[in-house]
């Protein structure tokens, strides 16, 4: 039964897969999950989905779910049985450890730590900073960098519109500080706004320089380009599992072993506890784990952590060089046909010929961006995202808004043809095909010359279609 019971009689269907005069066909898209979908459209008929939010999670890669199947009738608990299933859990629970630390070049001694999210995972490093630890955070952040640190002192650094701007910033702030006391910089490798690639290393040299430690939030870098923590200098790496081709709620904290080790564990429980024994007194002494065993209580994911690996063995395999080259295509294909679109300003922070991986925010003149990416899935099956992308300092530094200014993230509240706090985000990746592209660009043109061909209302905070049926 369609999801637009009061579809018009009428259908207009995007046109069908081609092969693009502007994208060579030299590398195909990787087979994900998800992309024989089709969706109903709000004018009638149905079409394949065209999945364009890669940076909220991307589908899983096809391979990734073809090793999760072969190994779910094996699944076993791990660590803890002596059962045949269990230890080949846990040999599979480990080699996936070493899977990803070969895949973001792990120095010796450093460690891998399976967290739930890049969220989690850097939730987990604000845990353990040394007390006093001094924190520096660009507003430029996803919040999940921004925010955990609430146990730190904090020092919020603007806006950087060039990337030498970014090194030059963090110079200054750390500039005059006692380079014995701890101190931590958090930063981006790749926007989930922009896209823009970040200056990881001259701003790692820059921290190290003073004495200060350095974690990158890799979420949007390590599903499109190699993250090399050796190479790159960087303390420790962020990411997570569904932002890299792999389903089931994992990510992954790695890099230096002295902090990990020195704090208490991030969570009390079976697993990163060694030995507990009672005291005389009637309390108890635990010895903890020192390896990542130490942040890891509780029974591990690993249908999750084999997830991840398994994304890992695929994106090397498949080679990152042609992924990023088919990718680069694409991004100059989406920014060539929004620049022919007046209306359309794409946002960034360091210009228009800054690199960047496939992800672009925009809004257009006239719309409220919450109607547009909804006339996109309603009338083209165009699924793109909406919002402040819960990087809320960053859009409303590109936005020039007023920080009172009324918006959130996901949830606008102006009503279609309204100026509205928010962006729309395209983002897409190693299994988009070109069609979807193609789509996309012909859609953005289509509704800011024709308008949208469908009435749309605000319900529960999203702009959705009207029941009343066609626009006049």
């Amino acid at each position: 039964m369609s999801a637009y019971p009061h579809a018009a009689a009428t259908t207009v269907q995007p046109a069908e897969a081609a092969e693009s005069a502007d994208i060579p066909a030299c590398a195909a898209p990787l087979p994900v999950l998800g992309r024989d979908v089709t969706v109903p459209l709000v004018t009638g008929g149905e079409v394949t989905y065209a999945a364009l939010d890669y940076a909220a999670s991307a589908p899983a890669l096809q391979r990734v779910w073809d090793d999760v199947a072969a190994y779910a009738p094996y699944y076993g608990s791990v660590h803890r049985g002596a059962g045949y299933l269990s230890q080949l859990s846990t040999d599979l629970f480990e080699n996936s450890r070493a899977v990803v630390a070969e895949f973001l070049g792990c120095r010796p001694g450093d460690q891998v730590v399976f967290t739930r999210s890049t969220t989690d995972s850097l939730n987990l490093l604000a845990a353990v900073v040394p007390a006093g630890c001094e924190v520096f955070v660009f507003e430029t952040e996803h919040h999940a960098s921004l925010l955990p640190w609430r146990d730190a002192r904090v020092t919020y650094l603007n806006a950087p519109r060039t990337p030498a701007e970014a090194v030059a910033t963090l110079e200054r702030a750390l500039a005059g500080r006692d380079p014995k006391a701890p101190a931590l910089v958090c930063v981006t490798g790749a926007s989930n706004v922009t896209g823009e690639l970040w200056p990881v290393r001259e701003l790692a040299a820059a921290a190290h320089a003073r004495g200060a430690r350095i974690v990158l939030d890799a979420a949007q870098l390590a599903p499109h380009h190699p993250v090399d923590i050796a190479a790159l200098d960087v303390d420790w790496v962020a990411f997570s599992g569904h932002k890299l081709y792999a389903p089931f709620g994992s990510g992954v904290l790695a890099g230096r072993a002295d902090w990990l080790g020195d704090a208490e564990p991030y969570l009390a429980g079976g697993g990163a506890s060694r030995k507990v024994v009672r005291r005389a007194d009637g309390g108890v002494d635990v010895d903890w784990h020192t390896t990542s065993a130490r942040h890891e209580a509780g029974s591990p994911n690993v249908i999750g952590v084999y997830a991840i690996a398994s994304a890992c063995k695929a994106l090397t395999e498949a080679g990152f060089d042609a992924l990023a080259a088919r990718e680069q295509r694409l991004v100059g294909r989406v920014r060539a046909g929004l620049a022919g679109v007046p209306e359309v300003r794409v946002l960034s922070l360091f210009g228009d010929d800054a690199p960047r991986v496939g992800v672009l925010s925009f809004v257009v003149e006239g719309w409220n961006s919450s109607h547009f990416a909804a006339a996109l899935s309603a009338e083209y099956g165009i699924g793109v995202r909406d919002g402040l992308f819960c990087a809320h300092p960053l859009l409303r530094t590109l936005l020039d808004s007023d920080p009172g200014e009324a918006g959130e993230c996901g949830a606008p509240e102006a009503e279609p043809g309204e100026r509205s706090l928010n962006a729309i985000r395209v983002s897409f990746g190693a299994g988009t095909p070109d069609e979807h592209v193609e789509r996309f660009v012909r859609a953005v043109t289509e509704l800011v010359r024709e308008g949208a061909r469908w009435n749309y209302r605000t319900e529960d905070g999203r702009c959705v279609p009207d029941r009343d049926g066609a626009a006049a």
